[in-house]
C-alpha cells in the first residue's frame, strides 16, 4: 500500500545499491559500483531538471548514526565490516553525483551533508564498544549515545550484519518524521498467542503489542535516545534474564504506557533483495542460510544427547523417528544403561533440573575419548528437534581451530555486569579448541543440578571466549515466535514437545528438502515462484 508522501519535499527515488548475499568465505561485499553510479546520476539528473525552486532536504546522511549488532567472532566480524564499507561507499557515491548534478546553490546549505570535503556518516560495530558482555543488549550504551551524539545527530538507526540498506530511500523515509519528536521505528512483530519467552505478557490480547524486527533495521530518534539515557541515570537496568531482545526493548522504551510504542514502517523490510518489492524497500534481508563452502563432513560433527530414564520410550523414538539419521556420530547419555537404545550411563545421578554434572561428563567424555579428528561437538536434549544437514552447512562458515560456542544466546544480568550464555534447549556448538580452554580453566559446576548453560556462559565469560549467536537455534516451539519473524529464517532447531506433533513439526520446519540442495540463485527464483 503506497505511503503518504510529505507535501512539498522532494522525495529521491531509491538508490539500489545493495548487498549481494554472503555466502562464501571467500565473498566480500562487492558491490557493482559502476553500475550503481550509473542509476544514481540518471536519478538525481532526472530529478534535478523537474525541480522548480529549491526545497531543503530536512534530514542529512550525517545525522544519521549507523549501529550494526555485530559480534567478535571472525566470520561475523568480517560480515558486519563488509556491511560498514557498503554503507560508506554508497554515502560517498551519492556524494559525488550530488555534487555534480545539483546546482550550487542547492549545496548551499550541504545537501545531504555534502560540501568540498566529503564527510562520511558514522558506522559503529557493536563488538567494537565492547566494555563489557552486554553491549549486545543495546540499552547499556544509550548514556554513550546520548553523550556522543545527542547533540549533532537525528537518529540512531539499528541493523543486522545480514540487513541490506538502500542508503538514499533510508533518508526518504526518515524524513516522513520530525526529528525533534520521540520516535521508536521498526518492522512490527507481534504475537500471535501469549508466550513464554514473553513471560506470557499481554495475554489477553497479545497482539496489541508491536516489537521491531531486528533483521529490517530499527531506528530511535535522538529525543528519545537522550530520554532513556537520562532514565537510565536515575534508574539503572535490573540484574534480570535477556531472552528475546527485540521484546524487552520495546517493553522498556514503551515504559508501561509512559513512552512511544514501535511505529511500523513499512519501509524496514526483511524481503529478499530479489524481491519485487525490493524497489518500495529502505532496508532488505537475506533470508538464505548462511554456507561458506562445502558443508562440513557428518563425521566432523558429535551429538550427544541428553535424556533419562524416564523419557527412554517418549522422547527417543521421536529422535530416532526424525534427526537421527541425519547424524554419523551420535551418542544418548543417561542415568541408566540401556542396550536396546542404546544409552550409555556416564555415571551422574539424574536431576530434576539443571544438569551441569551430566554436561560437563559429556565435554570431558568428548575430549578424551572421541577421535581427536572431530572437531564440533552439539549438546542437545531429548525433546530438541534439530536440523544436522543444515547445521553442516552452518558450521562451514566457522573455522573449528577458534573457540567457538554457538547457539541461541540469552543473557543474564547484563545491565549490572553479568555474562551472556548459549540456551540449552535450542542446541548448544562446541569446537574442540573451546572445550579444551574450558576444561583446562577448571571452571566448573557448583552442583550437579545447577544450570548447565549458565554454568557454561559463566565459564566462557570468564576465560574471554566470547558467545557466538545464531537466530536459526530456537529455545521454544514454532508456535512461541511471531510468523513474520519466522518468514525470513532457515531454522536449525527448536526445542519442546508439549502440545505439538514433533515429529510433524520436524518435517515441515527442518527435515532436509529438495531446495535446500539448490543454489541460492535457484532457492530465490523457487520463493518468487511460490
Amino acid at each position: 500500500m503506497p505511503r503518504e508522501r510529505g507535501g512539498g519535499c522532494w522525495l529521491l527515488p531509491a538508490l539500489l545499491l545493495l548487498l549481494p548475499p554472503l555466502c562464501a568465505p571467500a565473498l566480500a561485499i562487492s558491490v557493482a559500483a559502476e553500475d550503481a553510479k550509473e542509476q544514481i546520476e540518471q536519478l538525481v539528473s532526472q530529478e534535478s531538471g523537474k525541480r522548480g525552486k529549491s526545497n531543503q532536504i530536512n534530514i542529512e546522511l550525517q545525522e544519521i548514526v549507523f549501529v550494526i549488532q555485530s559480534q567478535s567472532n571472525s566470520f561475523h566480524s568480517k560480515r558486519a565490516e563488509d556491511l560498514e564499507r557498503n554503507i560508506l561507499k554508497q554515502a560517498e557515491e551519492l556524494g559525488k553525483v550530488l555534487q555534480r548534478y545539483l546546482p550550487v546553490y542547492l549545496l548551499g546549505k550541504l545537501l545531504l551533508g555534502f560540501g568540498d570535503k566529503q564527510e562520511l556518516p558514522r558506522v559503529l560495530l557493536i563488538h567494537q564498544m565492547d566494555r563489557h558482555d552486554g553491549a549486545w543488549t543495546i540499552l547499556p550504551l544509550m548514556q554513550d549515545f546520548s553523550a556522543s551524539y545527542g547533540r549533532n545527530s537525528s537518529w540512531i538507526f539499528f541493523c543486522e550484519e545480514d540487513t541490506r540498506i538502500q542508503i538514499v530511500k533510508l533518508l526518504e523515509t526518515l524524513r516522513r518524521f520530525d526529528k525533534s519528536k520521540e520516535w521508536f521505528l521498526g518492522k512490527a512483530l507481534y504475537d500471535e498467542e501469549s508466550t513464554i519467552i514473553h513471560h506470557y505478557a499481554f495475554a489477553e490480547n497479545p497482539r496489541v503489542f508491536k516489537f521491531p524486527d531486528f533483521a529490517a533495521g530499527w531506528a530511535l530518534s535522538i529525543p528519545l535516545v537522550n530520554k532513556l539515557a537520562n532514565r537510565l541515570k536515575s534508574e539503572p537496568l535490573k540484574s534480570d534474564f535477556t531472552i528475546d531482545l527485540k521484546h524487552e526493548i520495546a517493553l522498556y522504551i514503551w515504559q508501561k504506557g509512559n513512552g512511544p510504542h514501535l511505529t511500523p514502517v513499512l519501509e524496514f523490510c526483511t524481503d529478499d533483495l530479489n524481491s519485487y518489492k525490493a524497489v518500495h524497500c529502505a532496508t532488505l534481508f537475506s533470508n538464505f542460510l548462511p554456507v561458506c563452502g562445502d558443508p562440513v563432513k557428518k563425521e566432523d560433527i558429535f551429538v550427544a544427547v541428553k535424556t533419562c530414564r524416564k523419557f527412554h520410550r517418549d522422547r527417543i523414538p521421536i529422535v530416532k523417528q526424525t534427526w537421527e539419521g541425519e547424524a554419523a556420530l551420535v551418542e544418548y547419555y543417561s542415568d541408566y544403561a540401556e542396550t536396546s537404545i542404546p544409552t550409555i550411563d556416564l555415571g551422574v545421578p539424574n536431576t530434576e533440573r539443571g544438569h551441569c554434572g551430566k554436561t560437563f561428563a559429556i565435554l570431558e567424555r568428548f575430549l578424551n575419548h572421541s577421535s581427536s579428528k572431530t572437531p564440533w561437538l552439539v549438546i542437545v536434549d531429548d525433546d530438541t528437534l534439530i536440523s544436522i544437514f543444515r547445521l553442516r552447512k552452518l558450521l562451514s562458515c566457522y573455522d573449528p581451530n577458534e573457540p567457538v560456542f554457538l547457539g541461541e544466546r540469552y543473557g543474564y544480568g547484563l545491565g549490572t555486569g553479568g555474562y551472556s550464555y548459549i540456551t540449552g534447549g535450542g542446541g548448544m556448538v562446541f569446537s574442540r579448541k573451546a572445550i579444551q580452554k574450558l576444561l583446562a580453566s577448571k571452571c566448573q559446576c557448583y552442583s550437579n543440578d545447577a544450570p548447565d548453560d549458565m554454568v557454561l556462559g559463566m565459564c566462557f565469560s570468564g576465560l574471554g571466549i566470547p558467545i557466538t549467536h545464531c537466530p536459526l537455534f530456537h529455545q521454544a516451539r514454532p508456535m512461541d515466535y511471531p510468523k513474520d519473524y519466522l518468514a525470513h529464517q532457515i531454522p536449525i532447531s527448536f526445542h519442546k514437545h508439549w502440545n505439538i506433533d514433533p515429529v510433524k513439526v520436524y518435517f515441515t520446519w527442518l527435515a532436509p528438502k529438495m531446495e535446500d540442495s539448490f543454489t541460492e540463485k535457484e532457492q530465490r527464483r523457487i520463493r518468487e515462484d511460490l
